[in-house]
């Protein structure tokens, strides 16, 4: 299991939430897949879910960008909240940037063009600054040298590590990160753990969906167990770790630790 370096400060800022998520639900026909979540994460916190396949970890967090729809409850992102309202769909998205298992970069722009496309695009970006921007960024994943690539010519790590740079060139207030390494190999994971270590050092506020425990251990204020559609339990890593308190997060546990 991957382990991160554990000098990151453990105390989000106070004040307003960042997110709030109140008795959200969500169905997909009849299939019930997020019944009742609640969740309050502030400014700076970093949140990592865990859970088995088919618990509503992923559909949770592509709610808050509203790349899926809830039914019911309330779901707060920066004081806006998320409706129908087109505009505020889009401005919402703008703040919040999201990492995906599969990197999602355009194959047939190459890897500057791919991480200026958005800043141009969305955020009104003149071209000059957009470059800057993005080069600033691949250097901040050690990743500069291959900007002029295209995405099929890196590797999965380093796919991955252009994807969280595209996310940090639009300048988002919140980074979301759907199990980003479970697609790649395991000398590749670390790679990407340790920008996403930096990032939170830097204070993002983060949500991650993964299954990296040591990660989980070192970076999260909070540790998140989700089944069957529902947040089960949620505590400080120590705490998590070291006595949970379900049979079920138990269980999970005594699976997932090596």
């Amino acid at each position: 299991m991957t382990t991160a370096p554990s000098t990151i400060e453990k105390d989000p800022q106070a004040g307003k939430p960042m997110i709030e998520m109140v008795d959200v639900h969500k169905w997909y026909g009849d299939y019930h897949v997020l019944k009742g979540i609640s969740l309050t994460v502030k400014k700076q916190e970093r949140i990592v879910i865990c859970g088995p396949s088919g618990s509503g970890k992923s559909t949770l967090i592509r709610c808050l960008n509203r790349l899926e729809s809830h039914q019911r409850g309330r779901i707060v992102v920066d004081g806006m909240e998320l409706t129908d309202n087109i505009k505020k769909i889009e401005k919402v998205r703008a703040e919040v940037g999201m990492v995906f298992q599969h990197f999602n970069l355009f194959p047939h722009l190459t890897i500057l063009e791919n991480l200026t496309l958005g800043p141009i695009w969305a955020r009104r970006f003149p071209k000059k600054d957009a470059l800057e921007t993005a080069m600033s960024f691949l250097e901040k994943v050690h990743i500069a040298d291959q900007a002029r690539k295209y995405p099929g010519q890196l590797s999965g790590g380093q796919q991955q590590r252009v994807a969280i740079a595209r996310s940090l060139c639009m300048a988002p207030k919140v980074m979301l990160f759907d199990e980003p390494t479970s697609a790649l190999d395991p000398e590749m994971i670390k790679e990407v753990l340790d920008v996403m270590i930096v990032l939170a050092r830097e204070g993002m506020t983060m949500i991650v969906v993964t299954h990296e425990m040591g990660f989980a251990r070192s970076v999260a204020h909070r540790v998140l167990f989700m089944d069957f559609g529902m947040i089960v339990e949620g505590n400080t890593p120590d705490e998590f770790f070291r006595n949970p308190r379900h049979e079920r997060t138990r269980l999970f546990l005594s699976q997932i630790l090596h």
